[in-house]
């Protein structure tokens, strides 16, 4: 079985995950990186203080592991 890391795109998350991929190949567990786009990727133009709600780059990713993606 491989397991699915969920990432979004920015340079720092894809560090991240590739990171935790190898230390995962490390102990022989078999992964593949799955980036996502979130609502924070898409809309760029918003400053941080002008994003309402929670989740803004964090929902797809939460969304796509409840579907088992």
């Amino acid at each position: 079985m491989t397991l699915k890391i969920g990432t979004r795109g920015s340079k720092l998350a894809l560090w991240q995950a590739a990171f935790t991929q190898k230390e995962l190949a490390r102990i022989g567990v078999e992964s593949e990186l799955v980036v996502i786009k979130t609502k924070g990727d898409q809309v760029q133009h918003l400053g941080f203080d002008k994003m309402e709600g929670k989740g803004f780059f964090t929902k797809e990713i939460e969304d796509a592991l409840l579907r088992g993606e």
